[in-house]
């Protein structure tokens, strides 16, 4: 039988059931409008990526727009024919497709070359332009090398290079590598010796065979006549060579009796005979 006293059970508020709210549809225009622009943009790059890249290769190719004249600066070592040779172009070549960089690379492989610039002027000319190094002395590091006006090692000797330069000697490669900052400025001081030697009127570069270095010391002269040695020390050279000017005529008659002329003094100059 039914309990006519049970207690009726009400539900919880939270248990209730809430009316389901309406969904609104979704609105698929402007997403489907972003989307066509979206790929309406790529599909227009893609193209004219595309037709950019065709019209380079039909320029390029086009006969309107190939290299026929190079210009090139007159030089002394180097010929028109090599230089052309070296930069790797020719007539006919596409001025487009010229990679003036590349260009310049090459040119600067060839170490009488001190600076280049090469220039595209369309529609058919290429000009390069280039200077030369120009050596002052030839030094003996090991083996021997022209040395240019700034001080530079350029260029190893090899047959049929001039030999008819001043001779520098005593800094080694181990100098070089070890000390190049030092080895630099013995050499910059070495060219600043030859300039005054070339100056010079009585004594002068002519009566020199070989300019030595020591790095304890400083510079030793050796005459062309006797392999006589004078020693300069560092410094100062246009008035210690103008004091041996003064007596050299007198000295270079007795040259193969002198042991050495010494010139590192303020006031005098000590020669010792054999």
């Amino acid at each position: 039988m039914r309990d006519l006293h049970a207690k009726k059970q009400r539900v919880p508020h939270n248990r209730v059931k809430k009316a389901p709210k309406e969904r609104k549809p979704v609105n698929w225009g402007p997403i489907l409008k972003w989307l066509s622009r979206g790929i309406g943009a790529s599909a227009i790059c893609a193209v004219a990526g595309f037709g950019g890249w065709k019209a380079y290769h039909l320029v390029s190719r086009t006969t309107l727009l190939r290299l026929e004249t190079i210009e090139v600066s007159p030089l002394k070592k180097v010929s028109r024919d090599e230089l052309i040779t070296l930069a790797g172009v020719r007539p006919g070549d596409s001025m487009i497709g010229l990679d003036l960089k590349t260009v310049m690379a090459r040119l600067a492989k060839n170490p009488w070359l001190e600076q280049v610039q090469v220039r595209r002027y369309f529609p058919h000319t290429l000009a390069i332009i280039a200077s030369e190094r120009t050596p002052q002395a030839v030094a003996n590091v090991g083996c021997l090398y022209y040395l240019d006006e700034k001080g530079v090692l350029f260029k190893s000797l090899s047959e049929g290079d001039r030999l008819d330069f001043p001779l520098i000697t005593g800094i080694t490669e181990e100098d070089l590598s070890q000390d190049p900052k030092g080895s630099q400025e013995a050499l910059k001081s070495a060219l600043q010796l030859i300039g005054t030697l070339r100056s010079g009127s009585v004594f002068s570069l002519a009566d020199i065979s070989e300019i030595h270095y020591s790095k304890g010391y400083g510079f030793t002269l050796f005459t062309m006549q006797g392999g006589v040695p004078v020693k300069l020390g560092n410094g100062d050279f246009s008035e210690k060579l103008a004091r041996l000017s003064n007596i050299y005529r007198d000295l270079k008659p007795q040259m193969h009796a002198l042991d050495y002329i010494d010139l590192d003094y303020i006031d005098k100059i000590i020669v010792k005979k054999v």
